[in-house]
């Protein structure tokens, strides 16, 4: 089976990094891209939610801000939910495992620096304890 999802586009907001009670960095942030295709003489976007584990999170953090563009790989992730009222909700979630700059020149120095640190480190893109499952739930839960 294949679960291989690629975007470029532009970070919606700053992004703002976070702490599983384990210590682990985690990033969720959205992105919007544009298609291709005109409607009514507008460019349709679409706009995607990520989250990013560990080194990544804290890259992306570190050296991209709201309007910056972004290229990131993944895989899709299906988030299942039911609220207060019994309602069950479903959202799917780019589980970001590459990022990488696009646009700017000068951003080559840091993509470089970013995959020398990855390199050293034993970086599973999404590994995660049962503690940290919940965690991002509970967190899912009070953002809606």
């Amino acid at each position: 089976m294949l679960n291989s999802i690629h975007l470029q586009g532009r970070l919606t907001a700053d992004p703002e990094l976070r702490r599983t009670t384990t210590g682990f960095a985690v990033l969720d942030f959205s992105i919007a891209v544009e298609e291709n295709r005109i409607i009514g003489g507008e460019r349709k976007t679409n706009f995607f939610r990520c989250t990013a584990w560990r080194k990544k999170a804290e890259f992306i953090a570190a050296s991209f801000s709201k309007g910056d563009p972004i290229l990131i790989s993944g895989t899709l992730r299906n988030n299942i939910y039911t609220d207060k009222n019994n309602v069950k909700h479903y959202r799917e979630i780019v589980v970001v495992e590459d990022v990488y700059f696009c646009g700017a020149k000068s951003n080559v120095g840091r993509q470089k620096d970013f995959d020398r640190a990855l390199e050293d480190e034993y970086d599973i893109p999404f590994v995660e304890d049962e503690d940290d499952i919940n965690q991002e739930d509970d967190i899912d839960e009070k953002i809606r």
